[in-house]
């Protein structure tokens, strides 16, 4: 999945309180341009669990995977998710806000309550970087870090009422998902699935 670009990939969780989940199906989420598998894609993913939809802005696992290509998404798809999960409890450790109960704040102060304490946070690591950025230099060197460039997107957001209940449309379209995830499954077996034991 390092050739899609992460920006991309977040995950949702459990809450359909979540900003972006309301942003995405009011039709205000960033317009993205991607291709997977020479097929283009405009809505921008999240990376979700099965209690999702099957929409096209959600990839989900495989439940049951049978075969080895079903196999080796999921194990990178669960691997991703657990990853953003991880990053957001690290947020919930350092920020007793983010931990409580969240039912009764308005959808925009929580977008901004998380939006702050991703700003605080990056300032604190930054501030404590000079404590490890030889480690980190080193690694980089070692040409291990396995990044790739980003991939440039758009991120326009839709203006006019039609392109809103269009969005809203494609936002809900099973068949779209279940194109993402057939193109990203040969993606990722044709990138990784050489390299498995």
């Amino acid at each position: 999945m390092a050739d899609i670009n992460k920006t991309r990939v977040s995950n949702l969780g459990a809450n359909n309180r979540s900003p972006v989940f309301d942003d995405v199906e009011q039709g205000k989420a960033p317009s993205v341009n991607f291709f997977v598998n020479q097929r283009p894609y405009n809505m921008a993913y999240y990376l979700a669990d099965g209690i999702y939809p099957s929409y096209p802005t959600f990839v989900k696992s495989i439940r049951l995977p049978q075969s080895e290509p079903d196999k080796l998404f999921a194990k990178f798809q669960e691997g991703c998710r657990k990853d953003i999960e991880r990053a957001f409890g690290v947020l919930q450790a350092r920020f007793k806000i983010i931990r409580e109960p969240a039912r009764l704040w308005d959808i925009a102060d929580l977008g901004i309550i998380m939006r702050s304490c991703i700003i605080l946070h990056n300032m604190i690591v930054e501030d404590e970087r000079d404590s490890y950025s030889q480690r980190w230099t080193d690694f980089e060197q070692s040409g291990e870090s396995g990044s790739s460039a980003p991939q440039p997107y758009s991120t326009e957001v839709l203006p006019a009422f039609a392109n809103h209940v269009r969005a809203r449309s494609e936002f809900r379209d099973p068949n779209v998902h279940q194109e993402l995830q057939a193109d990203l499954v040969k993606h990722i077996w044709t990138k990784f699935g050489m390299f498995r034991d």
